[in-house]
């Protein structure tokens, strides 16, 4: 058993493909319509594995939205990244002009800072110790 594929439901696939390529910097791997106007759309890191894929799945399923309204009500983030020097990241996206709910902050052995994806979604980044 492996993980293969992440979903983040996104509001706009369009809009969510632009942040989380063009600010975040993650690749497109697969963009392929499957009916309804929705794609099947895939991103890798590209200091990853090149089998890993977040999927931006669509939250037209009254139940998605739901759930991805709570967690942004409650501030609580629907994943995590990790990153090499949360500080260095922290300042990197704010340039580009990413909102960050939490700065970064020291959290156990872990430094984090969280922010939001303009899609719906709250997201941690993290570095972990040493």
């Amino acid at each position: 058993m492996r993980i293969k594929l992440s979903s983040i439901h996104v509001d706009d696939q369009d809009k969510a493909l632009a942040f989380y390529t063009e600010v975040l910097g993650f690749q497109k791997k697969h963009d392929l319509p499957v009916g309804g106007g929705f794609r099947w759309l895939t991103l890798v890191a590209p200091d990853g594995h090149d089998d890993v894929e977040l999927v931006l799945e669509p939250n037209a399923n009254p139940a998605a939205r739901a759930y991805q309204d709570a967690l942004l009500e409650q501030g609580i983030p629907i994943t995590a990244f990790e990153v090499d020097d949360v500080a260095a990241e922290h300042e990197r996206l704010r340039q580009r002009g990413v909102v960050f709910t939490k700065p970064p902050t020291a959290a156990g052995p872990v430094t984090i800072a969280i922010f939001a994806d303009t899609c719906g979604n709250l997201i941690q980044i993290y570095q972990p110790p040493g």
